[in-house]
């Protein structure tokens, strides 16, 4: 792994955390972590909580390098990137385009298939769609197009119905349009990347239901295994579907790739069924995140990470 610059003590970076999406008070967590990390790795570092006044805030500060802790839309889908791009502050993570593709679940999908990496069977839905009958065979998952920490999601089985409630209500606030994939049943992974390369697949095993908004962020609320404890050839798939995903979707830095894999199927080519579920651009970097942990294994502890995600800071990403 090579990073692009070589910076100094003196180094200003702000670390942008908080904003106005639904995961605020999980970006307010990632963000204080990494700047807790970025000064023991030697950075003067500014924490700015992302409002109305960002740029206000960044012209003030006038920081060297922004590293985004910012999660779900807004501050993952490309706005901000752009933001930064105009403003010529380099930054972390993925750029304007990748980032707006992968944090757009439908149009990521047909870059996947487009390129030969497995998905669930799937469709965009409108809202109203489920107020008549199931709009695919049961079971299946509902997601909102454009939210990260499984906001929103919904397994939907034979008899429910509150999926239809909760699309109706006037409280929705995720969108006119929902992604509908039929359920994989099996074992959950996740393949970190950094730099284009693997740092490694973990198996996620939640304490309950799904892997959930609290089975990835709160205390006890799901099992990592670290490594994933699978047959070494689906390893090595599980890894290269998250490297190759990572490479489609023109992502930089370090991302993580979200994957059933299906232990009683196999594909038609013969290779084990692996499904992408997703690619997150800007991964939690919380005490329960994947991420660090992964990275721990190649000798990554979670200040040498930060840092390295500084160094490979830039625009026209």
């Amino acid at each position: 792994m090579t990073n692009t610059t070589t910076l100094g003590p003196d180094t200003h970076v702000a670390v942008l955390m908080g904003g106005t999406s639904s995961e605020r008070e999980i970006s307010l967590i990632t963000g204080r972590a990494c700047a807790d990390g970025l000064r023991a790795a030697g950075f003067r570092v500014s924490e700015v909580d992302a409002a109305d006044d960002v740029i206000d805030q960044l012209t003030s500060l006038n920081p060297d390098i922004v590293f985004n802790g910012l999660h779900g839309p807004w501050g993952e889908d490309g706005q901000v990137q752009g933001l930064l791009e105009t403003l010529r502050i380099p930054y972390t993570h993925s750029g304007v385009l990748s980032s707006a593709l992968a944090m757009d679940k439908a149009r990521a999908r047909m870059i996947f298939t487009a390129n030969n990496i497995k998905v669930a069977d799937g469709r965009t839905v409108r809202r109203e769609e489920f107020a008549n009958d199931n709009v695919m065979p049961t079971p299946y998952v509902v997601k909102p197009i454009a939210e990260g920490s499984s906001v929103g999601v919904m397994i939907v089985r034979e008899g429910d119905n509150f999926a239809a409630k909760a699309l109706s209500d006037p409280d929705w606030h995720y969108g006119d349009e929902v992604l509908v994939e039929q359920f994989v049943p099996g074992r959950e992974l996740s393949v970190a990347v950094m730099d284009g390369k693997s740092l490694g697949v973990v198996e996620i095993i939640p304490a309950e239901g799904f892997y959930d908004f609290d089975a990835k962020y709160a205390a006890g609320g799901s099992d990592h295994i670290i490594p994933a404890p699978i047959n070494g050839d689906t390893y090595r798939e599980a890894e290269r579907l998250g490297e190759k995903a990572h490479l489609v979707l023109g992502c930089r830095g370090v991302t993580r790739t979200d994957i059933r894999f299906d232990e009683a199927g196999e594909l038609t080519d013969g290779t084990p069924a692996l499904y992408v579920l997703e690619t997150n651009t800007q991964p939690g970097m919380t005490p329960t995140s994947l991420v660090p942990e992964l990275a721990v294994t190649k000798g990554y502890d979670f200040a040498r990470l930060c840092r390295w995600m500084v160094e490979d800071a830039s625009c026209a990403r």
